[in-house]
């Protein structure tokens, strides 16, 4: 049987936004304008956007949630979307994971996120018997206790003893923790992260300018087929074909309104890429059209559009 399709594996949470206009100092106070509810994690956020910008293509999704109403309501969005939740595990010992993120208009935003089930997540609760899908993209890495701690290269071993495409993504701490991810990266086929990330697992530090530099790197640390580090201004690509570098759109001033899932857009769209074979500079280009869609919602997924409509909306942008 031919394998189809996307599953998208790993953090499953709710994203409580608090919107505020500034952040304030210890012993400081702030008002807040809005409260807003929304999928948040890798799994919601990647797996709507990619079922949203494909809506033909099986999205399939895989991770962890309690069995509360935080869970009900990740559930009721799939499905609301279309995407598959055969593989979702639904646990009653521990409350869905969630994050309060506060939320400053023009797209700063700060994060406090509870663990819960997703930290529980591991290789156990993927059924690879029944997993044909041509892709599997698994994240966050350095939020998944069990995953970070051994079941994520377990995962990805699986995943390419199937000859299933595999990708990964991380999280932005300030650790040293990302030592972790090195024994995943020569069974990850494609590496997407920012330039924290990107830095932070290289080892070089980054300076604003040589995000290449750190994306070789990282090929040459095991990297199958590509790495992608997406900043603000510019994303870059290196594979065996070499170095992209794809400049991002400029955007009218008052036009964002969050950047809470602008790098997961962007994921999402060089998974799409890369699932149709595009070349590393289409690849890139549309990665960034997806980002620039997200930046108009405040949350993480409402943002985007169909393939067909993203590349007709930016057109009117400049890079």
């Amino acid at each position: 049987m031919e394998r189809t399709g996307i599953m998208v594996a790993g953090s499953i949470l709710v994203d409580k936004i608090y919107e505020i206009k500034k952040y304030p100092m210890a012993g400081e106070l702030t008002q807040i304008g809005k409260i807003s509810r929304a999928v948040g994690g890798c799994v919601p956020n990647v797996g709507i956007d990619l079922k949203v910008i494909n809506g033909d293509m099986p999205v399939y999704v895989c991770g962890k949630i309690g069995d509360d109403d935080d869970g009900k309501f990740v559930l009721s969005e799939f499905k609301r979307y279309g995407v598959d939740t055969t593989a979702v595990v639904v646990d009653g010992s521990d409350k869905t994971s969630f994050t309060d993120v506060m939320s400053i208009q023009g797209g700063e935003r700060t994060f406090f996120t509870y663990a819960g089930t997703s930290a529980d997540f591991g290789v156990d609760d993927i059924d690879f018997s029944k997993l044909n899908v041509k892709m599997l993209h698994l994240g966050y890495f350095l939020l998944l206790d069990k995953v970070d701690n051994g079941d994520g290269l377990k995962i990805l071993k699986k995943a390419k003893e199937q000859g299933i495409t595999t990708s990964i993504d991380l999280v932005s701490e300030n650790s040293d923790r990302y030592s972790l991810v090195k024994p995943c990266l020569p069974y990850t086929d494609n590496l997407i992260i920012n330039e924290v990330e990107g830095s932070k697992l290289s080892g070089i530090p980054f300076d604003g300018d040589n995000a290449p530099e750190i994306a070789k790197k990282l090929f040459e640390m095991g990297v199958k087929e590509r790495v992608i580090i997406h900043m603000p201004k510019v994303g870059v690509c290196y594979s065996k074909n070499g170095l992209i570098s794809v400049k991002s759109y400029k955007l009218p001033d008052g036009y964002i309104k969050g950047a809470t899932g602008a790098g997961d857009a962007f994921c999402s769209g060089a998974l799409t890429g890369i699932y149709k074979g595009y070349d590393d500079q289409r690849i890139l280009e549309f990665a960034s059209s997806c980002a620039a869609v997200s930046l108009r919602a405040s949350d993480a997924v409402s943002g985007l559009m169909s393939e067909q409509e993203i590349n007709e909306f930016c057109k009117a942008f400049n890079r």
